[in-house]
């Protein structure tokens, strides 16, 4: 069972050997990231922002990366209703290296990708994050359009720095929930508009340096809860996290910690019902999927077999103070991945 061990004291994130100096969690980037003390090659280097902005009927995803010996800069639009579909659209980059320059904070900055085909950056304005893409020819000729902004007052997220037992290796990584967005995707001809009063956005932040050959579960999701943002990220697989899992709870901007977290996906293929269970009692869910975003790329040494599944999620979260939040019918999502790269 995680231990949970909050890290309450402002450092650097690594020491003079290139290790973390403290692992566990904590509720903002209280330990600062400085690409210049990792001690492993720059090729093994991951860096990357990635922003998932989901409505009831349709979400957009955008990611900028920068791993080292491989760039992926991708963008997903996925149709949720009764005839769902998804397209992905993905740019490699050999040996970026640190060419993109992203930001060692997720508190400021601008990260960009700029190329004859796309144009996409991230930066943050004061309580906000705007998220700007121009996709051409994003599929069948046709051109994507993203102008979205994502409000974030004062809120907790979830920080976790994670080591491997491999020397060098660890994961510094930040998933900040419940950003109510703003603003529209366009594509072949229809505009997808976001509503703050029920639509979110969420950030995924990573920075470190990973062993060759992992397999992780992530999910996450947001709702409003008659005006009150709610919020979950829960995940395990990868790395030595006897000093914290990444399971959370979000109620008002307030976080609330939890313990292990189970994924049961049913044998029988990804998109039968799922089930959560947490060792704490606090997290019990069930999820209905409604697409499998799969992707598998194999280029023999870099291999990666993603299944992002989306889906709604209904059952019981239990805050910190004993109060039982129902939730029924979420749209949310939760995915196994195994990469080697």
């Amino acid at each position: 069972m995680a231990r949970n061990h909050e890290v309450t004291t402002p450092r650097l994130l690594l020491d003079e050997k290139g290790e973390l100096r403290e692992p566990g969690w904590s509720r903002s980037l209280i330990q600062r990231y400085d690409r210049s003390m990792i001690k492993a090659p720059k090729w093994r280097i991951k860096e990357w922002d990635y922003y998932l902005v989901l409505a009831d009927g349709f979400a957009g995803a955008f990611t900028i990366s920068d791993d080292g010996y491989v760039g992926l800069q991708s963008v997903s639009l996925l149709s949720l209703g009764d005839a769902p579909w998804e397209h992905t659209e993905t740019i490699l980059n050999v040996l970026p290296m640190g060419r993109l320059r992203l930001p060692s904070s997720s508190k400021q900055g601008f990260t960009t990708y700029n190329d004859d085909r796309l144009l996409m950056s991230f930066s943050v304005e004061g309580e906000t994050r705007h998220i700007r893409c121009n996709f051409k020819d994003f599929w069948d000729g046709k051109p994507l359009k993203a102008d979205i902004v994502l409000a974030q007052p004062p809120m907790d997220s979830m920080v976790i720095a994670t080591p491997w037992d491999e020397k060098h290796c660890f994961y510094y990584n930040q998933k900040i929930n419940c950003m109510r967005a703003s603003g529209f995707i366009e594509f072949d001809g229809t505009r997808y508009e976001f509503d703050p009063a029920t639509d979110f956005g969420t950030l995924d932040w990573g920075r470190g340096v990973w062993t060759y050959d992992n397999t992780w579960f992530w999910g996450s999701g947001n709702a409003d809860l008659d005006g009150h943002a709610f919020g979950f990220n829960i995940g395990y697989g990868f790395g030595n996290t006897s000093a914290a899992s990444e399971n959370i709870l979000f109620y008002d901007g307030v976080a609330h910690k939890l313990d292990d977290v189970t994924f049961n996906i049913p044998e029988d293929g990804y998109m039968g019902t799922w089930t959560f269970t947490s060792s704490d009692g606090r997290f019990e869910m069930e999820f209905v999927p409604v697409i499998d975003r799969a992707a598998c790329l194999d280029f023999k040494a870099i291999v990666s077999d993603q299944h992002q599944v989306f889906g709604r999620m209904s059952g019981t979260a239990i805050l910190d103070d004993g109060t039982e939040l129902h939730i029924k019918d979420v749209m949310c999502f939760a995915e196994k991945v195994h990469n080697r790269y």
